[in-house]
């Protein structure tokens, strides 16, 4: 994530008339507009791939999958950010301030592929701001460098469940959703980065 415009504040009716014009996507965080990184061959292919498991096994259910073409807003902490992946179940609550109705109020699931560069973000400030959408009940977090697949599953006195499930495990369960994904399936066509070997240093 790098940064658009840093120190400049602005309101979110400014960030989102200056999004519609965009060529490139934007977060709003405190009043300030940050430009998006763009990803690796493994981030876009595992997100393409989570999106089409997740879509066939929901379909022509009452919950739907949606990309990073649409847009969350968080009211609570006035992050406005792009999800790699989404699921809304019923109805969409869409943000007010949005004439275009491209951004959403009520996920019910939502995933971020992490990368080298963004997964301190998707683990802290965008985490602590996920957890306080009252409709989410599961936040995933997908390695791009090794099968890791990390869930915040929301419980029923409001504190949230960590589980991160790894190999020799077949695959990660979304619980909200009652879903399996294996992970052949999560990282098809994806090729891991070789691990980095720390050499010896001379003496």
């Amino acid at each position: 994530m790098s940064v658009a415009q840093s120190g400049i504040r602005h309101t979110p009716e400014e960030y989102l008339r200056r999004e519609y014009d965009a060529q490139e996507k934007h977060q709003y965080y405190h009043g300030e507009i940050w430009a998006m990184a763009g990803g690796t061959a493994e981030h876009s292919f595992i997100i393409a791939n989570l999106t089409g498991e997740l879509h066939s096994r929901l379909k022509g259910g009452r919950c739907r999958v949606f990309d990073s073409n649409l847009r969350v807003r968080i009211p609570r902490t006035t992050l406005y950010t792009y999800p790699d992946v989404g699921v809304i179940c019923g109805e969409i609550d869409f943000d007010p301030l949005d004439k275009r109705r491209t951004t959403l109020l009520n996920p019910s699931l939502l995933v971020e592929v992490l990368s080298p560069s963004t997964e301190a973000w998707d683990r802290g400030e965008k985490l602590q701001s996920y957890i306080q959408i009252e409709s989410l009940r599961e936040y995933v977090l997908v390695s791009s460098q090794t099968a890791s697949v990390e869930t915040f599953l929301r419980q029923a006195d409001g504190t949230w469940l960590y589980t991160p499930t790894r190999p020799p495990a077949a695959g990660a369960k979304f619980q909200s959703l009652d879903i399996e994904l294996p992970f052949a399936d999560i990282y098809a066509g994806v090729a891991f980065p070789p691990p980095v070997i720390d050499m010896p240093q001379e003496r």
